[in-house]
């Protein structure tokens, strides 16, 4: 049986869309290349790793000659809220005041990080980018 698609990217997904945005794009022997300075992969791994995310639509490729050049399509915002909004549905009950709240009590924010948290809020606020109505 299958396994259930990840609702955001899994770890080797991660590591390969790393070096997509740095790089705009690349082969897979490019991206096999970057990750073997830590991990020890095989071309087949990452071309199949590769090939699962261009089906999910995070990743698209175009022909050149023999090779296809991948590019990703997901943005690192676009993943950010993905993999926020599926912890956040599972571990928070969908409530962006719990997570929240874990960070302060759990996460040792400094003053700092709430200082800079308390200006954004407000700063969206004035901008009635922070309204849900």
């Amino acid at each position: 049986m299958a396994r259930p698609t990840s609702p955001s990217l899994t770890e080797a997904e991660s590591r390969i869309m790393a070096i997509l945005w740095e790089k705009g794009e690349a082969t897979v022997r490019d991206v096999t290349d970057a990750l073997s300075a830590e991990y020890d992969l095989a071309y087949t791994t990452v071309l199949t790793t590769i090939r699962i995310m261009t089906d999910k639509g995070y990743v698209d490729f175009r022909k050149e000659g023999r090779a296809h050049i991948y590019r990703a399509v997901l943005t690192q915002t676009g993943a950010r809220k993905k993999a926020l909004g599926s912890m956040l549905g599972s571990l928070f009950d969908g409530s962006p005041r719990r997570l929240a709240q874990h960070l302060i009590e759990d996460e040792e924010l400094t003053l700092e990080d709430i200082e800079a948290l308390r200006e954004e809020f407000l700063s969206r606020k004035s901008s009635g980018k922070g309204d849900k109505s």
